[in-house]
């Protein structure tokens, strides 16, 4: 690598490697204290169980390491994955997670859940484009499945899951005050508070914020070009990226006996629009989500002998609504069919009522088994579409203008309302055949209203080689169901939808090891390939009457490998590294499938000091980004990031952090979508920034 790129990844590793040596001996407990419990998982099988021994290829994060990572967003923490990237779309800058190489525009081929609760929203098939972030304050655990979940999961566990777990009474005990000021305006206050009313535990959270976003400039846009056809000016680039928003978070935990009831809330409230709608830039146009969950479930862990019973029931309600017309294009765009003098204006706006119900039963009489049945039923509504416009389509879809914004939520919306309901059973064996060996096998049945049944199976052998290494071979098949954008889009300029899609479907086979070095090092090593088939791509259509349609046209496959380690290298510090490797191909093209990285590498060093201050640096090097087929485009630029985090033992009741990230101000960049005429110069992210926390504990 250039010289210029190495100076902060040697700057950091003089840090890890000089740093420790001023600190002071402690007892080897502390280092437990600070990172919490990563040695448990529950997200592979539904039990919890040993990571080293669970069926599938995972990673956890727990408050501790939040905190000593200097997180605020959940996107921060992620990054940490291996054989994970954290990309971003044009639209809010939204993030993309990118598991193995497997990239998508809207990102529905991972599983996002919230205390096991599905996050997605039926629009686009993910966590929705009006996501505006999530905070960590109120985070226990995070917990990631590298590879496909379907056979428990679902839909949408395809190329990984992750389950978000928010603290219980008992891990936010007393009320804690906190706020935080840092770059960009942005400001964020919060209270937390865990105790007991009468017999009930309760976890109450609440945090207010607001940013002005980052500005970084966006040298062209998708108006540039049109500027260049027809020979106008109408482009804001170069420009500023726009990435303000209010934000709203709550949640309230009761848990009374086996009985626990979840309430949370989530707004986002003049959420700009990063580089546009239409990659055209747009410092106008805002948006509003909101979402309501509430969640009840009731679990008896020996209802009889060997027997243990679960059941839950969850609604979410999510609206998505358009504050000030979006700027598809700015003002006096020209078109063959006519000029916008006040630009092409829209807003697109849905409801979504969605209600879940499943249950358990686990069964361990059998000597050496352990036995789970579960089956659900999903009611995913999209009760609502609205739609203003200051413009129609001709039949080849291109856009005529009209003198004033028009309401078409009754004759032409973007999209009718529409319903899925989904009908699901599974069945998992977690069978210990032999000494030190064990064999997971599960099967799932999902069966759609509207595209009808999948099923999909895995298989995962573990065998304790010796008390110091694990192995595993692991085989799963997993399936995208549609989004609602790809099936029923209509009168779209850009995209048409199809109801005659299939389900994109993925099979996965893994090895692992995992190997306990020493005493107080650990480290992880996986292999694994994938094929991808029935890819939902948006296709050129040769019929007049569209412009582009979602098919099911594509096929990919990849393979690559993840090695990890966990060294405590004396009583009060530890090193935290992996390097992650994937090559991803599109069957077409025999072409390399883009967007994510080839290599990267992560590393993280922890000091704690007798005087119990704690101090982080981690650095991330993302390496080799290239384009798909018929992108002209050099290769995505390489960059390294370098963060520092200090946290004060607390003085008395108040506690002190500070962060900065991006420390040496690198240019990082995420790719924007082929072939690049829209944004070709990619999407520039956040420079160098600071915060400051200061917290008050009751």
């Amino acid at each position: 690598m250039p010289a210029l790129n190495r100076q902060p990844l040697w700057m950091l590793l003089a840090v890890i490697w000089f740093t420790p040596a001023v600190a002071e001996t402690l007892d080897e407990e502390d280092l437990a204290l600070i990172y919490g419990d990563k040695a448990n998982i529950s997200i592979a099988t539904g039990n919890q169980q040993p990571l080293r021994q669970a069926p599938s290829v995972a990673s956890v994060i727990t408050a501790e390491d939040i905190a000593a990572m200097g997180a605020t967003d959940l996107d921060e923490a992620l990054e940490s994955v291996p054989g994970m990237h954290v990309s971003h779309s044009n639209v809010s800058y939204t993030p993309l997670y990118t598991f193995r190489g497997i990239f998508s525009a809207n990102n529905p081929q991972t599983l996002m859940l919230l205390n096991g609760i599905p996050t997605t929203t039926m629009f686009t098939g993910s966590k929705g484009n009006a996501w505006g972030g999530l905070p960590l304050e109120n985070i226990a655990r995070i917990e990631v499945i590298r590879g496909p979940g379907s056979a428990l999961y679902g839909a949408d566990a395809y190329a990984g899951v992750i389950n978000i777990i928010t603290k219980s009474a008992a891990e936010s005990t007393g009320t804690q005050y906190g706020a935080r000021y840092g770059s960009f305006k942005t400001r964020d206050a919060w209270i937390q508070h865990g105790g007991k009313w009468g017999t009930v535990d309760v976890a109450a959270y609440l945090r207010v914020g607001d940013t002005d976003g980052f500005k970084r400039l966006i040298t062209a846009d998708a108006q540039t070009r049109l500027d260049g056809i027809f020979a106008t000016s109408a482009s804001l680039a170069p420009g500023n990226t726009y990435l303000g928003h209010d934000a709203v978070d709550a949640s309230l935990e009761l848990t009374y006996q086996k009985w626990h009831l979840r309430n949370g809330y989530k707004l986002r409230n003049n959420l700009q629009l990063g580089a546009g709608v239409a990659s055209a830039l747009d410092p106008f146009g805002s948006e509003k989500s909101e979402r309501i969950t509430t969640e009840l479930s009731w679990v008896d862990p020996e209802i009889s002998k060997n027997i243990e019973v679960g059941f839950n029931a969850s609604l979410l309600q999510y609206n998505d609504t358009i504050l000030s017309p979006l700027v598809i294009y700015p003002a006096s765009v020209k078109f063959p069919t006519g000029t916008f003098p006040n630009g092409m204006l829209g807003s697109p706006e849905k409801w979504e009522r969605d209600s879940r119900v499943s249950s358990y039963a686990t069964y361990s009489g059998f000597e050496g088994h352990q036995m789970r049945l579960g089956l659900g039923h999903d009611d995913l509504n999209m009760y609502k579409t609205a739609e203003s416009k200051n413009f129609t389509l001709t039949a080849a879809g291109s856009p005529v203008p009209l003198s004033s914004i028009v309401d078409y939520s009754s004759t032409a919306p973007f999209m009718r309302p529409q319903r899925r309901q989904i009908d699901y059973v599974y069945v998992q064996d977690e069978w210990n055949f032999a000494t030190d060996w064990a064999l997971t096998a599960g099967v799932r049945h999902d069966n759609y209203s509207d595209f009808g049944g999948t099923t999909n199976p895995r298989l995962a052998l573990v065998w304790d080689a010796t008390l110091d290494l694990t192995a595993k071979l692991l085989y799963g098949r997993a399936f995208r169901a549609p989004s609602f954008v790809e099936l029923y889009s209509i009168n779209n300029p850009v995209q048409q939808g199809n109801q005659n899609l299939r389900p994109e479907t993925n099979q996965t086979l893994e090895a692992a090891f995992s190997w306990q070095a020493k005493k107080d090092m650990q480290v992880n090593l996986n292999f694994f390939h994938y094929e991808m088939k029935d890819i939902i791509r948006l296709v050129a259509n040769t019929s007049p009457s569209v412009g582009s349609a979602y098919i099911n046209s594509g096929k990919q496959h990849g393979n690559g490998m993840e090695l990890e380690s966990v060294w405590d290298y004396s009583s009060n510090s530890r090193l935290t590294g992996n390097y992650s490797y994937q090559n991803s191909i599109d069957d077409a093209t025999g072409q390399d499938a883009g967007y994510a990285p080839h290599h990267r590498i992560y590393l993280r060093s922890d000091w704690r000091y007798a005087s119990g201050w704690l101090s982080s640096a981690q650095l991330n090097r993302v390496m080799d980004r290239k384009r798909t087929s018929g992108d002209t485009r050099p290769k995505v630029p390489d960059y390294t990031t370098v963060d520092l985090t200090v946290r004060s033992p607390g003085y008395g009741k108040w506690g002190f952090s500070t962060s900065v990230r991006n420390l040496f101000n690198a240019d990082v960049r995420e790719p924007s979508l082929a072939p690049g005429t829209a944004i070709p110069n990619d999407l520039p992210m956040a420079p160098r920034s600071l915060w400051v926390q200061l917290t008050y504990k009751q």
